[in-house]
């Protein structure tokens, strides 16, 4: 689709945004009506901030928008909202203690003589969710209750609501299964045909180049590209993005795979998680695969001892003794860290400082007598911010001033300080960039090399597979299969994946009771 073709339903020009130092500088784009313009960059090129610019989440420092040929400064994101602007977030704008149906419909919930009209709330609520695949959650099902991954679902939902003109996605599919990633291109495409503009965040090359027509890419807050998708392929764009090539492998070095370190023996959480086992050698790489709700993160959290086990045991140490884990003071004690996939609501304070948030897991190193001491909480901020490239302007910086994927940094970074033997990721590349990507993977490799033992949760088939020695995958709450390096492929992997489910329903189809004709 050319632009000459299509009409201009919003434009920005010399846009600029500045907090402590410009993070977005002098961008001119325009968008158009019934096309996908693919945004892509490093973390903190500026891609989250110019999508704030044009939802009314933030106002620009220098430049103007124009939206329809009219001027266009809205005040907040309800305005922009109001005028047909709307953004899926990449942090999840929801209220945990309302349901399903509540969160959808919380700007115009169904009413009838002043009361809400719960059968019709229902109603709409159950149409909406069908658009993305949520057909089988229970509309008055509290938010707080589900995962990250059908949260995710639910703000995609709601924004898919009514009309709207200019609609943005940030990183929608970074926890999302294959199959809902079909069902958000479904409705993309109906999007496109309505005359909708959207612009699509991600740093998945493969999504762009199957769901965009053009694409944007910003480094360092500029605009260094906006052209036709086509004329580009992934190694150029990743080129375009980083300002340096990239491989398309990584080499983990040379390391000595020891005995296990940690055993996990039959552990089990009533409807999450049932009686899984298995090793972790030390300076080995173990990923954990599975569809969303397989039970990845509350198995993590049960090793943690965030969550209660009803059963099993962790064992720790060479050879592994079992340790008593339940809480995660004890884990940490113990030697376990977990850097978790909700870096906003469980990981860090965003209001603090980057200083701060990295001391908070090492107040032995920064304190005396409970008395913090500033230049060491600085030094260890500067140590990390060195060693993990956090771009960002001082160790004083508030975290929520950061990227996404710089904010993930910090919380990786507090965990390096302490010399915890067993470290669980769970999603640590989530909304990273392809290059930090790989400065992560770097970081794996070392840990590995230093004899830990690393346990890595992660939606990417295809990262598990380039970084992992082996990958567990689990299924309807069960370890179903573990598989060797060299003697995995992708077909298999999701083949276990779906593997629990379908011995489930033939067991559920089993116990039914069966009606005489």
């Amino acid at each position: 689709m050319s632009a000459s073709a299509t009409q201009t339903v919003l434009a920005v020009s010399g846009l600029g945004k500045s907090y402590a130092q410009p993070v977005l500088s002098d961008v001119e784009l325009e968008l158009y009506a019934g096309e996908v313009l693919a945004l892509t960059g490093e973390n903190g090129a500026g891609k989250s901030t110019l999508s704030k610019l044009i939802s009314g989440l933030e106002i620009p420092t220098v430049g103007h928008m124009s939206y329809l040929g009219q001027p266009y400064s809205p005040a907040s994101r309800s305005a922009a909202e109001g005028l047909g602007v709307r953004m899926v977030m990449q942090e999840l704008n929801l209220l945990p203690t309302l349901t399903v149906a509540e969160n959808l419909f919380l700007d115009n919930l169904p009413s009838r003589f002043g009361w809400i009209n719960h059968k019709r709330l229902r109603q709409l609520a159950v149409a909406a969710m069908a658009q993305v695949g949520l057909d089988a959650i229970d509309p008055d099902t509290l938010v707080g209750e589900l995962g990250i991954g059908h949260q995710q679902m639910v703000e995609i939902a709601r924004n898919l609501i009514g009309d709207c003109r200019v609609l943005i996605f940030d990183e929608p599919t970074a926890m999302l299964t294959a199959r809902e990633v079909d069902l958000l291109f479904v409705q993309i495409e109906r999007l496109r045909q309505r005359g909708v503009a959207i612009v699509y965040i991600s740093h998945r090359l493969e999504e762009l180049q199957r769901v965009a027509q053009r694409i944007a890419v910003l480094r360092d807050g500029k605009l260094v590209c906006a052209e036709p998708i086509q004329r580009y392929n992934s190694v150029e764009l990743v080129n375009l993005m980083v300002g340096r090539d990239v491989g398309e492998h990584i080499d983990l070095g040379r390391r000595q795979i020891g005995p296990p370190l940690l055993k996990v023996d039959k552990l089990s959480r009533a409807g999450k998680v049932c009686e899984v086992s298995f090793e972790v050698r030390a300076g080995e790489i173990f990923g954990i695969s599975g569809l969303i709700g397989a039970g990845r993160t509350e198995l993590l959290r049960l090793i943690y001892g965030a969550d209660r086990a009803d059963s099993g045991s962790v064992a720790l140490g060479q050879p592994p003794q079992p340790i008593s884990v339940d809480s995660p003071k004890a884990a940490v004690r113990a030697g376990i860290a977990l850097i978790t996939e909700d870096r906003k609501g469980e990981g860090l304070l965003l209001t603090q400082s980057i200083s701060a948030n990295i001391a908070l897991g090492n107040l032995g190193a920064v304190s005396r007598t409970g008395v913090i001491n500033s230049a060491a909480e600085t030094a260890l901020a500067e140590r990390q911010i060195s060693a993990m490239r956090i771009r960002s302007a001082s160790p004083a910086q508030a975290v929520s001033e950061l990227s996404g994927g710089n904010q993930q940094k910090v919380v990786i970074g507090r965990w390096l300080e302490r010399d915890c033997q067993v470290l669980l990721f769970d999603e640590p590349t989530r909304g990273i960039d392809v290059g930090a990507k790989f400065d992560i993977y770097g970081l794996l490799a070392e840990l590995a090399r230093q004899g830990k033992a690393l346990v890595v949760v992660s939606s990417d088939l295809r990262e598990l597979m380039l970084i992992c020695d082996r990958i567990g995958v689990l299924s309807a709450g069960r370890l179903i299969d573990t598989f060797e390096r060299d003697a995995w492929s992708q077909d298999q992997l999701l083949a276990a994946a779906f593997a629990g489910y379908q011995q489930r329903d033939a067991l559920l189809h089993e116990a039914a009771p069966r009606m005489d004709p």
